[in-house]
Order: structure tokens, then C-alpha cells, then sequence
């Protein structure tokens, strides 16, 4: 994966340091206007998003971080490695986020907000199953 954010390295704005990557990440996000609190990652040591390719990445602490969405009932696992391609209102070929379903751990490789319904968030997992839900479950702090 390390190889991944290298290749994109090259152009990339690149923050370190909790705080400024906490609130760059949370910027993107709202830019692309998906939920701000969709990626709920505390110990965030550096982020990057290269705009020509529209690669994003964060890199967090030494180990996985699992969050549980309260309203919607929605544990989700985040890797220490997490990347994504940007553009709005979507983070697609998403790699290091996989929900719990069941007693399963599957993949998380898209999600979008439908310009139809910018209400609603839909997560697509690796096996084809998506699943939508309220965007306010994942504001900030929730």
C-alpha cells in the first residue's frame, strides 16, 4: 500500500501532525461534500491529497482504528493506512475501511452521496452489496 501513496507522493499537498490533518481531512471532505465525519480517525500522523490525480491518504498511529456510527448501529474499522480517489461527492477504490456485517468484516470500497438525495450516504463493499443511510449519522462528532 506504502508504494500506492508513493506514486502520488509527486504534487500531493502533505500535512503532519494530528490537528492539521484532523482538519484537512475534514475540509476534503466537505469540498466533496460528503459528511464530515465519515472519517472518524483520532491519531491521524499525515495526510495528503495530490488534486491532479485526486489521491488521497491518511496515515494514522501503529495500529487499526474501529468506530462505531451510534445511529445507525455501524462499526467500521479504519487501517493505519487509508486511501481513497476523490471527486465529488464520492471516495471510490477506497483500501484500509471494512464495515462489520453480521459477523463478517467486508470491504468498503466506495461511497457516495447521490446528487438526487444528498441526504443519503451509500457505502458498496468489495462483494457488490451497498447499502445506504441518513448522511447526519456521520457528522462530525457522532
Amino acid at each position: 500500500m506504502a508504494s500506492q501513496i508513493e506514486s502520488h507522493r509527486i504534487g500531493a499537498e502533505i500535512f503532519t501532525g494530528g490537528a492539521i490533518c484532523k482538519n484537512k481531512s475534514v475540509e476534503l471532505l466537505k469540498e466533496l461534500g460528503l459528511p464530515k465525519g465519515l472519517l472518524p480517525m483520532e491519531n491521524i500522523q499525515e495526510f495528503g491529497y495530490n488534486h491532479a490525480t485526486g489521491f488521497m491518504w491518511l496515515v494514522q498511529g501503529k495500529k487499526k482504528v474501529e468506530h462505531t456510527f451510534k445511529k445507525i448501529k455501524q462499526t467500521v474499522s479504519y487501517a493505519t493506512e487509508v486511501t481513497a480517489f476523490a471527486e465529488k461527492g464520492k471516495l471510490r477504490k477506497i483500501t484500509g475501511v471494512k464495515t462489520k456485517e453480521l459477523m463478517l468484516w467486508l470491504s468498503v470500497v466506495e461511497v457516495y452521496v447521490p446528487e438526487a438525495s444528498p441526504e443519503k450516504v451509500t457505502f458498496k463493499t468489495g462483494t457488490g452489496l451497498s447499502d445506504s443511510f441518513d448522511a447526519a449519522a456521520f457528522a462530525l462528532g457522532e
